[in-house]
């Protein structure tokens, strides 16, 4: 394995952990926070969609050459 295959492994693992911890904490906010539905909805879709669009930023190239 070459340098660069190690560092996008780890570039992905690392976010992939952060991100697991952000989505504990918020989690653990909102359930603490006793926020309304509508509320919790639109975290968690804010949240979702984040990682949705870095995904996509490193997918679309592909397909476009």
């Amino acid at each position: 394995m070459s340098l660069e295959q190690y560092e996008a492994i780890g570039l992905w693992l690392g976010l992939g952990i952060l991100y697991l911890f952000i989505v504990l904490a918020i989690r653990d906010v909102l359930k603490k926070s006793n926020a309304p539905k509508l509320g919790q909805f639109f975290v968690w879709l804010v949240l979702f969609l984040s990682p949705a669009v870095f995904i996509i930023k490193s997918v679309v190239p592909y397909f476009i050459e």
